[in-house]
């Protein structure tokens, strides 16, 4: 069973599609969130989740004080539930339009996003090509506000991440099979919300 682990949604049950996805466990959630409380990088921030899933992140974000989140799923099936997961979380919260899910590839959000965004989940699948990701990191760049942080989690024997230069690793830790990454955003320049 999957869950929000804390905050003021905590103890909702999110579903978890049935095929195509790789939930986070609870363990590593709870792991990378204790430490994003402690840098202080929840409150009022402005989250996407990337390559979604169930939304799972995001929406753990959502509950620990995030003021807005973006949920990016290119699957039908994943998306619709990631959908009924962000309305579950909203009702334990009572609120509704800080969560959307964009039923969309990466590339093609990151084109239109309006952003800026001060903390970025990537969670992709662990078949998901290198260059693919390193892409995505370099797409979602224009989207990021200063000292933004992006999180990477992947498959632990994969190799680590090739971000663009104004992206900088700070940290890296395994969880059993599983990896993160730790990017910061070193660009000193805001950047600006796409125009719509």
């Amino acid at each position: 069973m999957t869950r929000i682990i804390a905050g003021r949604a905590g103890g909702t049950v999110l579903q978890v599609p049935g095929a195509g996805t790789r939930p986070t466990s609870d363990r590593v959630r709870e792991s990378l969130f204790g430490a994003l409380e402690s840098a202080d990088a929840l409150r009022d921030a402005r989250v996407a989740d990337l390559y979604a899933g169930s939304g799972a992140l995001g929406l753990e974000a959502w509950s620990r004080g995030a003021a807005s989140v973006d949920l990016v799923e290119r699957s039908g099936a994943a998306a619709a539930v990631a959908g009924r997961n962000t309305e579950r979380v909203g009702a334990a919260l009572g609120s509704t339009g800080a969560a959307r899910v964009h039923r969309s590839t990466v590339s093609g959000f990151l084109a239109v996003a309006h952003g800026p965004y001060d903390l970025v989940f990537l969670d992709p699948p662990y078949d998901l090509d290198d260059a693919e990701l390193d892409a995505a990191l370099a797409g979602l760049v224009p989207r990021l506000a200063p000292n933004a942080l992006v999180i990477v989690e992947r498959a632990a024997r994969s190799p680590q991440p090739v971000p663009p230069s104004q992206l900088t690793i700070e940290r890296h830790r395994r969880y059993g099979d599983t990896a993160m990454w730790w990017l910061r955003n070193e660009d000193p320049q805001p950047r600006a919300a796409s125009q719509s």
